[in-house]
């Protein structure tokens, strides 16, 4: 998932400007060279009975979680890969967003590590007089973290060139990325974690919808708000409805997201982000949007496929590949992952790109894997916790631990636990899937890399569409995934303590 930022600033044209005493693990809301070809360092083969045995053992911890379905842990020495403890090491799970860690090592060799993506505007004619004799062009790269802000920048830029009337036609082409409706169809389809994707890419691709009700109804209204600007949005329409369910029903239009909302469930009034499935028109209409803010109103978009030839006349660019990264890992943002996977890849879909990865992981790392996207978002993608703890291993060289998140151990009431120990890890949560995976750093200097893999599938795919948001006992299972990881780490990291 992503932040909500919950902005309440308004759009002005003018202004443009677990038991208690055992600790559980906390989890986040949701410049390297490339690393060299090299064969992935070897993890030693376990049984799937734990190794070390002293006191309260790791099968024991795993017993008294009454997880339903199936676990499996490997925790080794980073340097020389010898396991110090196991648990089914070899059974493939899903990995939930860790497979965010697989992307982003994926993607640092891919795309490397300075790496940024560029949003342009092209003018196809020359520039005279304020009048441009050509075409006006969007282009985007696929970038994941443009948002109104920076887009608002860019029409200042532009307008800047003095440009107030255009004679041909307003174009954008998003080809940096393929077009993709939604990440997992397997998802509830107002969840705004799961949007559409393409070169054009604004807000992670989610709309925002606000409600109140008034004597005559439902008063509506949908922007792409910033920190700084929240325009209005056209190509999406919310209408409220008189039914029971479901909560919200999608219908798609020519370039338009067409929602319908229960006003049994609307309450007197609220807010929340909706996705986006037409990412290159919502985009596009922003712009346009912002640059009428600025005197210049431009004509309907026409989507192009093909990338013209032009002066580039204002150009955004997003931070280093670390940095967007880093954001991705911190929040889980699921359309970083799959933005950046594809631009990686090349490919033409989310399931030829994981493939891609997984190709390039068994190719390079010797990793046994399967990925369908890069997000983890849908969950048919499968890795073993000996195969991640074998890719982290292979990563230590690189940017990767360094942006992944710090964690800190907390109690069973959520208090912080002071401890020398430092661990930067990665959580991954689906309906009954909970994944933990990163390092640990004990003040002896022995890193160790571990891998956490906790799944009931079973259960998971048997929930219908309508339960699929918050399903009845995910909550408490979760809860007892996270106690149990939270025990597997303070007992490992006392090992060297």
């Amino acid at each position: 998932m992503v932040r909500d930022p919950g902005m309440t600033r308004r759009w002005m044209l003018g202004g443009l400007a677990a038991t208690a005493a055992a600790p559980v693990w906390a989890e986040a809301p949701s410049q390297s060279p490339r690393p060299p070809a090299r064969p992935g360092p070897a993890v030693s083969s376990t049984s799937s009975a734990a190794r070390v045995s002293d006191g309260d053992g790791a099968a024991r911890i795993v017993d008294t979680a009454r997880l339903t379905g199936t676990v499996g842990f490997v925790v080794a020495e980073t340097q020389s890969g010898r396991v110090l403890e196991s648990f089914h090491p070899d059974l493939a799970q899903p990995p939930a967003s860790v497979a965010k860690t697989m992307t982003a090592f994926y993607a640092l060799d891919r795309l490397g590590p300075d790496h940024r993506f560029a949003t342009q505007v092209l003018a196809t004619g020359p520039v005279s007089g304020g009048r441009l004799a050509g075409d006006l062009v969007l282009v985007g790269s696929g970038d994941p973290s443009l948002d109104t802000d920076r887009l608002g920048d860019l029409a200042t830029t532009l307008a800047a060139r003095g440009i107030r009337e255009i004679t041909g036609r307003y174009l954008a082409f998003a080809g940096g990325v393929p077009h993709v409706d939604e990440i997992d169809a397997e998802q509830p389809d107002y969840v705004g974690y799961n949007p559409g994707l393409s070169g054009l890419n604004l807000n992670y691709n989610r709309v925002y919808f606000e409600w109140a009700r008034t004597s005559a109804g439902y008063r509506t209204s949908l922007d792409a708000r910033g920190k700084r600007f929240a325009p209005p949005v056209a190509m999406t329409s919310v209408t409220p409805v008189d039914r029971d369910r479901p909560l919200f029903a999608y219908a798609q239009g020519d370039g338009r997201d067409l929602w319908t909302v229960s006003t049994k469930a609307l309450g007197a009034r609220g807010s929340r982000w909706l996705p986006v499935r037409h990412s290159e028109d919502y985009c596009a209409g922003v712009f346009a949007t912002l640059m009428a803010a600025q005197g210049l109103r431009l004509p309907p978009v026409r989507l192009i496929g093909t990338r013209p030839d032009g002066a580039v006349l204002a150009e955004t660019r997003s931070d280093a590949l670390t940095d967007v990264l880093r954001e991705m890992l911190k929040y889980s943002t699921n359309l970083t992952a799959e933005a950046v996977g594809l631009a990686s890849s090349g490919q033409g879909s989310l399931m030829a790109s994981g493939q891609a990865m997984t190709d390039w992981a068994a190719a390079r790392y010797a990793i046994a894997s399967r990925f369908t996207d890069h997000s983890g978002l849908a969950g048919d993608s499968r890795i073993a916790a000996s195969q991640l703890v074998r890719t982290l291993r292979a990563a230590r060289g690189t940017a990767l631990p360094e942006i992944m998140k710090d964690y800190a151990m907390r109690d069973g009431t959520g208090n912080p636990v002071k401890s020398p120990v430092k661990i930067c890890a990665k959580t991954g949560t689906l309906n009954f899937v909970s994944s933990l995976a990163g390092y640990i750093q004990p003040p002896s200097g022995t890193e160790l890399t571990f891998a956490i893999f906790c799944a009931d599938t079973k259960r998971r795919d048997g929930l219908p569409m309508a339960e699929r948001e918050r399903p009845a006992g995910s909550r408490a299972w979760i809860g007892r995934a996270r106690a149990m990881q939270g025990r597997l780490i303070s007992r490992w990291a006392g090992l060297y303590t």
